[in-house]
């Protein structure tokens, strides 16, 4: 009996001490909840902290047209070297639009622009005769504006239309595209027969021109014949027309052009090689061979037309350089926001590819 009861007394004693000690590991948990989850909030806080301090500028892209394969380089480089340079505690929230080639839409943009508020705008031109329109009405809204790729000039193609940059807040940031048609015509120059094919004395051509409205259009127009005049050549346009940039348009009159004058055909100028894609399918498809009876010559430098160079089926291109470009539009940017004086001109340089 003393040990029946002596063995209950145990087992009450056990049982309390498991009591005991389940007690003793909940208490010190439910002490340690509210620590955790105060560490937790003081690790979240410097993030929250950061995120509120940080400075984001609005910037404005305005592309005259999307479907530009230079612009599209042009504009994807934009977006992607402005997130590069981003911050804690700085950040740039891009908007990017498609002006679509139309100068009433584009204009509609920028007024959309300067009403979100935008802390500076980037303007490729759909016209550049119409850039007077577009800087006085940023300007009046203290934005600051860089232009780019296409030059501002004024209906008759005077340069000093231009001095509608001198406002300190305005600047134009591209390469000086009578370089690019004087490196054409170099390209020309350094061929064993000067592009004179057919050995008759004079280096007979088509020319194929991205839009007469356009500066750089104009000048590589004109610089590439110039240069081989001033280097002694003689030469003869066949076919000046005009394509818009545009590669089924280039394909369109270079066919024209081969099936209209034939072998007389020497060299096809193409102001971009957006063009000279499409010239290069007409050349194929006339039984031509670019390098034996023809040259071709484009601008910009697309991975493709440098492949076409290496490969020998485009005698040459000039690279526009849409990251040089495009990384110097941003940086000026970036100083005009930080409140420092810039320049109403930088200058990119073109390359030759042969």
């Amino acid at each position: 009996m003393k040990k029946k009861l002596l063995g209950a007394l145990l087992s009450v004693a056990m049982v309390a001490t498991l009591l005991v000690g389940c007690g003793g590991s909940s208490a010190p948990a439910t002490e340690e909840a509210p620590a955790t989850e105060e560490a937790a909030a003081e690790e979240e806080a410097p993030a929250e902290e950061a995120s509120a301090d940080a400075t984001t500028y609005k910037i404005g892209v305005a592309i005259y047209q999307f479907d530009d394969n230079f612009m599209t380089l042009y504009r994807n480089e934009i977006e992607s070297y402005f997130a590069s340079l981003e911050t804690d505690t700085v950040k740039y929230e891009v908007t990017t639009v498609d002006g679509k080639n139309d100068m009433a839409t584009q204009t509609d943009q920028i007024r959309t622009f300067i009403t979100q508020g935008m802390d500076a705008i980037i303007c490729n031109l759909v016209q550049t005769s119409s850039a007077e329109v577009i800087i006085d009405e940023v300007v009046a809204a203290n934005i600051p504006l860089i232009l780019i790729n296409r030059e501002p000039l004024g209906d008759n193609g005077d340069e000093s239309y231009a001095g509608i940059l001198d406002n300190p807040s305005v600047c134009y940031v591209g390469a000086d595209a009578r370089q690019s048609g004087t490196f054409q015509g170099e390209i020309v120059l350094g061929l064993e027969n000067k592009g004179d094919i057919n050995g008759d004395g004079k280096v007979s051509y088509v020319m194929i021109v991205g839009d007469p409205e356009n500066p750089d259009a104009q000048y590589r127009t004109e610089y590439s014949i110039k240069a081989l005049n001033d280097a002694g050549v003689e030469t003869e346009c066949l076919v000046e027309q005009v394509g818009n940039w545009a590669t089924d348009k280039g394909q369109e009159i270079a066919a024209t052009a081969l099936s209209q004058h034939g072998d007389a055909v020497e060299v096809i100028f193409c102001n971009n090689d957006g063009m000279a894609l499409g010239a290069a399918a007409a050349i194929e498809a006339a039984g031509r061979t670019v390098g034996e009876d023809i040259y071709l010559l484009g601008v910009d430098a697309l991975e493709e037309c440098q492949q076409m160079v290496s490969e020998g089926t485009m005698t040459g291109t000039v690279l526009n350089d849409h990251i040089g470009q495009s990384h110097k539009a941003v940086d000026v940017t970036i100083e005009a926001l930080n409140g420092n004086a810039i320049d109403n001109y930088y200058w990119v340089d073109y390359v030759m590819i042969k």
